[in-house]
């Protein structure tokens, strides 16, 4: 039985895909190619490395790889990933691809949605920020494994224009929940839901995405802009609209900068079936020390 409340969060080709309720999820927060091109779904059960990662698909195990060999990367990491390729219960006409997670599935084994799939590893793939964390892709059986081929995937939260006007102060501001040397999470004071709104002309939207660090975001709103549109974020230009797909946009980002109190930071953003938050990273590890339940002041500025 599964140990968390599961929510389906993204589709594709007639499968489901799924998320902890607790948990945060994102399209295009990495810099790989399948997150330029709607082609995976990053799945943050909100779980420490080493930690039993909930199934976020229901299919039967049929092929487990060990992949690549990585180098040191300034972290301690795992030197290997893992591959597990599943036929989906839901279509049986297709494989599902899921890394980062070390199998105590067999192949042969039938996993439903939110059972144990094996153990959340720190990958090589990873950055030094990068939290435990599941990348889906949905593949054609002949195909499953290259990093090129992902089918598209549809996100299934809507996004609410509702909660739009909250960011157009100048400023986000907000309590440090947690901080470490990799990065720091802030609860915004302002009353948000599934993520950080911004402006794409008139419209509101969620943005998704490592700023300015990966050079490109996601915008997810529930109309369609123009190719070329400006994407606003505190009233300041971040980026331009690249590329359209069901819901979803990639915006090309623009030369800005992100402060807190003053610091230079980057910005890692998601999508959240609850209260979304905001993720700072410094420069380097340990660059910024911040104290837990402190008041903290996010700002963002065009480079000139």
């Amino acid at each position: 039985m599964p140990d968390a409340e599961m929510i389906a969060v993204a589709c594709s080709e007639g499968i489901n895909i799924y998320c902890p309720r607790a948990g945060r999820f994102s399209f295009f927060n990495s810099p790989y190619f399948p997150h330029r091109n709607y082609a995976g779904v990053d799945i943050y059960p909100n779980l420490k490395f080493g930690e039993s990662a909930p199934s976020p698909v229901s299919g039967e195990v049929v092929t487990i790889r060990e992949v690549n060999y990585f180098e040191d990367r300034g972290f301690e990491h795992s030197k290997v990933d893992y591959l597990i390729i599943l036929r989906s219960l839901e279509n049986e006409e297709r494989f599902i691809k899921i890394l980062h997670v070390k199998p105590t599935v067999n192949v042969g084994d039938k996993v439903l949605v939110g059972e144990k799939l094996g153990s959340l590893i720190r990958s090589g793939f990873f950055d030094f920020w990068t939290d435990p964390h599941m990348h889906v892709e949905v593949r054609k059986p002949n195909d499953p494994i290259r990093a090129r081929g992902g089918c598209r995937v549809k996100r299934l939260l809507s996004v609410s224009e509702a909660c739009g006007n909250a960011l157009n102060q100048g400023r986000m501001e907000g309590v440090v929940l947690e901080s470490r040397r990799e990065y720091s999470l802030i609860d915004l004071s302002c009353d948000l839901k599934y993520g950080i709104p911004v402006n794409v002309g008139e419209r509101v939207g969620l943005i998704d995405g490592g700023i300015p660090h990966y050079g490109f975001f996601g915008v997810h709103i529930n109309s369609t802009p123009k190719l070329g549109e400006e994407v606003k974020l505190l009233g300041e230009t971040i980026g331009s609209i690249k590329s359209i797909f069901n819901g979803m946009c990639l915006a090309e980002a623009h030369n800005v900068k992100f402060g807190l109190n003053g610091r230079l930071i980057r910005l890692s953003l998601y999508l959240f079936p609850s209260k979304p938050i905001v993720k700072v990273i410094p420069e380097k590890p340990g660059e910024i020390s911040l104290e837990k339940n402190t008041w903290v002041k996010l700002s963002v500025r065009r480079n000139v």
